[in-house]
């Protein structure tokens, strides 16, 4: 050793899969560094099912919002309202969401440190250095340092740099870009906003190939869409979207935009030291562009693969986190994909996919498996219902 610091895991990324990550290892009473860049915040509308506010005990004071509904709006401007029967959508500011679990991990024993990755070296016994960059440049404080570890978790989001140098196809990654505003909220509510529904736009005015949303975080509301297309403009597609729906008047508190994959990398681990989570690893859901559950879901099941191949020595566990995640939620992934490569490619396709959003079957299919985060098997008559009607949809023989 030559008197860098040691730890057995450094997590590169203090989003919800890295904290989480951080803090599961630090409680295994594992020595970790969480590494987070300065001033991040992802864009993000910031809803979280039921189930991951009971699994990883989010307090109520971090919730800003509970919604009972969605409204779903077609480029005709008809909409559905789905109305969320005895659950909920809890809505979090990532601002204050994303302190919130960092500060947990430090409370379980991880040692934060602001700095921005730059890569791994690797000594002759094959001892991993991460090397990164701490302090700003506008104060001139720039200083080169590094750590070694035994084991690197990259939880740095979906350009991760740690992917990119470490894992096979980490490069290659498939993104819908994302752009919101956060606006300050209209008090009370009538038609064109309501603190208790989040809307979401299918409108190829605004998104060619996603959607457009109104998300409420109690006092703040999230205005944004994303798209496949490089050259789409983001910001003015928002300003129009802002004008159409009656919200441009409202003060902008700020603006953030960022990647957001929606393929599973097909990889997770390098074979030896490194393995990335998160949007690092592409675990965002298809069609709805859902990430913080399944951010936190794989980071569970990274920290135990992690965790194994410290305790055994075989780095070969390792792919037991992508294996197990998979099998949880796979199916939903490959489900969400097909759905979008077809609803979402027109206008016409698009009104016919909102008028599927009002039959009551698929309303609370949806809304158990959202919150429960597992596909419905509980009414096979229901799926043969929604079966035919998706059918009738697709054929064109069905009313919009």
């Amino acid at each position: 050793m030559d008197g860098r610091d040691h730890f057995d895991v450094v997590v590169v990324g203090g989003g919800p899969a890295g904290a989480t990550a951080a803090a599961e290892l630090a409680a295994r009473g594992r020595s970790v560094l969480l590494l987070d860049r300065a001033g991040r915040i992802k864009p993000c509308g910031g809803a979280i099912p039921p189930r991951l506010v009971r699994d990883y005990a989010i307090p109520e004071a971090i919730i800003c919002a509970r919604i009972n509904c969605a409204r779903i709006v077609a480029p005709s401007a008809k909409h559905v309202d789905m109305h969320i029967d005895g659950g909920y959508v809890a809505m979090v500011d990532r601002e204050v969401f994303d302190e919130f679990l960092r500060e947990r991990a430090a409370e379980r024993g991880a040692v934060r440190r602001t700095g921005r990755f730059l890569r791994i070296s690797r000594d002759a016994g094959g001892l991993a250095t991460v090397h990164f960059r701490s302090g700003t440049e506008a104060a001139g404080t720039l200083i080169d340092d590094s750590v070694t570890a035994r084991m690197v978790i990259g939880a740095d989001g979906a350009n991760s740099m740690v992917a990119r140098q470490e894992i096979a196809g980490g490069d290659r990654m498939r993104c819908v870009f994302a752009y919101h505003e956060i606006v300050r909220a209209p008090e009370g509510s009538d038609e064109v906003f309501d603190p208790r529904r989040c809307d979401v736009h299918y409108d190829g005015r605004y998104s060619p190939d996603f959607y457009s949303w109104v998300f409420p975080h109690g006092k703040t509301a999230s205005i944004g869409t994303g798209t496949l297309h490089k050259g789409f403009g983001l910001r003015e597609s928002v300003a129009a979207f802002r004008r159409k729906t009656g919200l441009d008047g409202l003060e902008t508190i700020r603006r953030e935009g960022a990647p957001i994959p929606l393929k599973p990398l097909k990889r997770w681990d390098n074979g030896r030291d490194v393995i990335v989570t998160g949007d690092a690893a592409g675990v965002v859901a298809p069609a709805s562009g859902e990430g913080i559950y399944y951010a936190m879901a794989s980071a569970s099941r990274v920290a135990e693969a992690v965790e194994e191949a410290l305790a055994t020595g075989r780095t070969k566990a390792l792919s037991m986190a992508r294996s197990r995640f998979m099998k949880a939620h796979g199916r939903v992934f490959m489900i969400l994909g097909i759905m979008q490569w077809f609803w979402y490619r027109n206008d016409r396709l698009r009104e016919r996919f909102v008028s599927i959003c009002a039959d009551k079957d698929v309303q609370r299919l949806t809304w158990q498996s959202y919150m429960h985060k597992e596909l419905v098997r509980q009414s096979p008559v229901a799926h043969v219902r929604i079966f035919f009607k998706d059918l009738g949809h697709l054929l064109g023989l069905a009313r919009t």
